[in-house]
């Protein structure tokens, strides 16, 4: 028997599909060792190394994969192929005792027949250049919020967390609010000529004046052009005919698959992450079983197989005729500081459509899939085909301008069109009447519109992705996670689709903007990442990389820890009069929460909690109501939702209210961490 080693049990079924009865399938659900949950456990003094140890639930699952393992005839690791998937190789080859030559690793990009039996037929040992950088960005992340962490506490309220990249994240939110908070509206003004044709209408707008780009910025400059025009003739000064294309968009990569998700579909960040996990992992299908649909999902490439190509090419010439494939097979250039490990996230076969995988396949699941595998199907046809007719109309010296366009052949918006976004651009029309240069056109009327400028708009999960994307910040695997964590500690809040910095995460921002501007940035954060991508592509020595960080961090923690600022709320005073001295006792924050002090502290140290009739902690992931906390009648502590029985959901954790980005099952504290509640799922963050 031959044992192969995967992190996920939800891939078991569908990868044993492919394995067949010589192999058995085993599931580490994640982490087996790892940095501990309290304690800094980087030896600093001793070139930062890392004081891992066995992932305490995880102890008697070890034991038993030993068993397996020394009874195995053949092992094989197969976790996820990433960064993190080569570190979980690397610490499960460990606790293994296998020697670092040992040709055990195997990693596939999609749970299919061939990429499966292609795996196997070429293990490889452990890529040490891989499991290095995702040490140095373990490393990094507990220096940073192990020690910054506690200085915020400190001098802004207790149980405040910091984070190499969430922090910048979280700056990146506030810094667009104060955009918009800064934002001063200019005033412009459109104006429209109604032209008649025949029985055709023409609207054309205004756009130059003197032969020069013009846009009224008043009334009194609209009123001018509206009595210089009047009873006016119109005429026809230039027609410009044109043909053009339009290439069909990139397969997805996880950022733009969440993007469209969102502006597409409406599913929230964690709905999608926990769909394409399902998809990837395996799903139900007719007559099929459970198999996977996708392939690997946490990739920044937009680079396809060969194989995968040329099947497409295949379907494409099969369902939609030849005159549907490019000249020459699309190919799309990944962006130049992407680490281009994977594909681009496509179908895994053209075969089975979105329309026969529906019937069992839930609902988020297959709006997913079917933009998935219409996307994918689009990036391989032809371009679309368009004649394009401009028209510049003058009156006196204005002149306006209307351009028509006409679709000549749909290419890729045959399989496209309903997520195509419709052309709103003022000016623009379809089919246009047959028009002559220095032709006179009667004016019906003249409309005026007045607007003004708009601020940028409010970041969305999706348009926040496609920021730390652009900026180099983060990586696929961490957007969903840390873009969870600013939401579930309150730093920001979601009203619709928007995020706002809450009065919380803007204070953090301005302390760490005053103290730590120099790490907690975008540029400086973009470089450390290039700085990982070196370690793994250039075998960079990682604990240089970790030194020169820390050196300058470190410098800056002394610097705000010895200084008196602080952005402390002041102690409330309350109509409490202490029962030992007199004096009024105060509100003040503490370590477990709000509790009454003497005002006449130190002479007086008489403290009380605070009596609260309902204690009220978390937030409920159904209604986003309130969470209560309560007794069951053995004495153990539960949360309930306030709205019960009108919403029953309950809970032996304190819910954040984020789900899932997983499998979709509420997030939950425990300890530092934030964690997913379902046992199957391994899904957990430093908080």
């Amino acid at each position: 028997m031959k044992l192969v080693i995967i992190e996920s049990p939800f891939k078991r079924e569908a990868l044993k599909k492919y394995l067949g009865s010589g192999y058995e399938v085993f599931a580490t659900k994640g982490h087996i060792r790892d940095l501990p949950t309290k304690g800094l456990a980087v030896d600093i003094k001793n070139n930062f190394e890392p004081k891992y140890e066995i992932v305490p639930e995880k102890k008697e699952l070890i034991e038993d994969l030993r068993k397996k393992a020394n009874s195995a005839e053949e092992v094989y690791i197969a976790t996820d192929p990433d960064r993190e998937g080569e570190a979980i190789s690397w610490h499960v080859a460990n606790i293994l005792g296998f020697d670092k030559n040992k040709n055990c690793r195997i990693e596939f990009n999609e749970i299919s027949k061939k990429a499966v039996t292609k795996a196997l037929e070429h293990p490889r040992q452990i890529d040490l250049k891989l499991v290095n950088a995702q040490q140095a960005r373990r490393v990094l992340d507990r220096l940073v919020g192990y020690k910054l962490s506690p200085i915020l506490c400190k001098k802004i309220a207790p149980k405040l967390s910091a984070g190499r990249v969430q922090s910048v994240a979280l700056k990146l939110v506030v810094d667009r609010e104060r955009e918009i908070e800064n934002f001063v509206p200019e005033e412009y003004w459109l104006v429209n000529a109604h032209l008649k044709k025949s029985a055709s209408q023409i609207k054309a707008l205004l756009s130059t004046y003197k032969n020069k780009k013009y846009q009224p910025k008043s009334k009194e400059e609209v009123d001018k052009i509206l009595e210089e025009c009047k009873d006016k003739p119109f005429t026809v000064t230039q027609i410009k005919k044109s043909k053009t294309k339009s290439h069909a968009p990139a397969p997805f990569t996880t950022s733009t698959m969440q993007q469209d998700a969102l502006n597409k579909l409406g599913l929230s960040l964690a709905r999608t992450t926990a769909s394409a996990q399902q998809l990837y992992e395996g799903v139900e299908i007719q007559g099929e079983g459970k198999i996977a649909l996708i392939t690997y999902i946490r990739t920044d490439s937009v680079r396809v197989s060969q194989d995968a190509q040329n099947a497409c090419l295949d379907f494409i010439r099969n369902k939609y005729g030849s005159e549907y494939l490019p000249s020459k097979p699309n190919i799309y250039t990944s962006k130049q500081n992407a680490q281009d490990a994977h594909e681009a996230i496509r179908p895994i076969t053209m075969d089975i459509t979105p329309e026969m995988a529906k019937p069992t396949l839930s609902s988020d699941n297959y709006k997913l899939y079917k933009l998935i595998y219409e996307i994918f199907l689009a990036s391989q046809i032809s371009e679309a085909e368009y004649s394009n007719v401009s028209v510049n109309i003058d009156c006196q010296d204005y002149g306006f301008k209307v351009s028509g366009r006409t679709m000549e052949f749909p290419g890729y918006t045959a399989v496209y069109k309903e997520y195509v976004e419709k052309d709103k651009e003022e000016g623009l029309a379809g089919k246009l009447p047959k028009l002559e240069e220095s032709e006179q056109l009667s004016c019906e009327k003249i409309t005026t519109e007045q607007k003004f400028t708009k601020p940028p708009a409010r970041y969305t999960e999706a348009s926040l992705v496609k920021a730390m994307e652009e900026k180099g910040i983060g990586r696929p695997a961490t957007y969903a996670s840390t873009i969870t964590v600013i939401n579930s500690r309150k730093y920001t809040q979601k009203e619709g689709k928007y995020l706002y910095p809450t009065e919380l995460g803007r204070k953090i921002n301005d302390y760490l903007e005053k103290f730590f501007s120099g790490v907690i940035n975008v540029k400086f954060t973009a470089h450390m990442e290039q700085r990982l991508d070196d370690i793994a592509s250039k075998g960079e020595d990682w604990h240089s990389v970790v030194s020169s960080f820390y050196n300058g961090f470190d410098k800056l923690l002394e610097r705000a820890d010895k200084s008196s600022v602080t952005m402390k709320e002041p102690p409330k005073e309350t109509d409490i009069i202490c029962d030992k001295c007199g004096g009024k006792m105060l509100i003040r924050n503490g370590k477990y929460g709000q509790f009454l002090a003497c005002s006449n502290f130190p002479k007086c140290k008489n403290t009380k909690p605070i009596e609260m009739q309902v204690k009220k902690v978390g937030v409920c992931p159904e209604c986003h109501s309130s969470m209560i906390e309560r007794k069951s009648k053995k004495g153990k502590i539960f949360y309930s939702c306030e709205r019960y029985p009108d919403c029953k959901f309950m809970s032996w954790d304190i819910p954040t209210g984020e789900r899932c980005p997983k499998c979709n099952s509420p997030l939950v504290q425990k300890g530092k961490r934030i964690v997913c509640s379902s046992n199957e799922c391994d899904y957990k963050v430093d908080n």
